[in-house]
């Protein structure tokens, strides 16, 4: 599975606004600031996340951006398939479109639970992440030292 720069922005970005939900509008350029992310590629992020229902907008001087819900209601999984579609996908089709024959029919069982798999991991909260509390399910994945080397 490959990350995106937009999807690893718009999760920044979303949890930039976790952290300070509390705390009013967050400006697009104090986002970018505190990612490191360029400010016109985070507007149109941002943008989209807006269309998606995560966030919500204000112009003005006291404007700037939120979460549309609290950070404990909105997935990773949420935010990247808001700003770039389904998961997983195999050339371009969700597995549950998709058949096989033959020596290949077990391959459609493997990619669903490939999806199952990326679901519960990215199925983390903002809120559980901004605040540094990962489930322990994940956080055994990554203390796995296989988890960190290349095949």
């Amino acid at each position: 599975m490959r990350i995106s720069a937009r999807a690893d922005y718009a999760v920044r970005a979303a949890l930039q606004l976790a952290a300070a939900q509390d705390a009013g509008p967050l400006k697009a350029e104090a986002i970018a600031e505190g990612q490191g992310i360029s400010h016109k590629f985070l507007e149109g992020i941002l943008g989209d996340m807006r269309k998606g229902g995560l966030v919500q907008s204000q112009r003005g001087g006291n404007g700037g951006y939120w979460l549309a819900r609290p950070a404990e209601s909105i997935s990773v999984a949420e935010v990247i398939r808001c700003v770039e579609g389904p998961l997983v996908s195999v050339r371009g089709e969700r597995p549950p479109d998709l058949s096989y024959t033959g020596p290949a029919e077990s391959l459609l069982t493997l990619w669903i639970a490939l999806r199952a798999g990326v679901r519960e991991v990215l199925g983390v909260s903002l809120a559980e992440v901004a605040a540094a509390r990962l489930p322990d399910t994940i956080v055994a994945l990554a203390d796995d030292p296989e988890a960190w080397t290349n095949p």
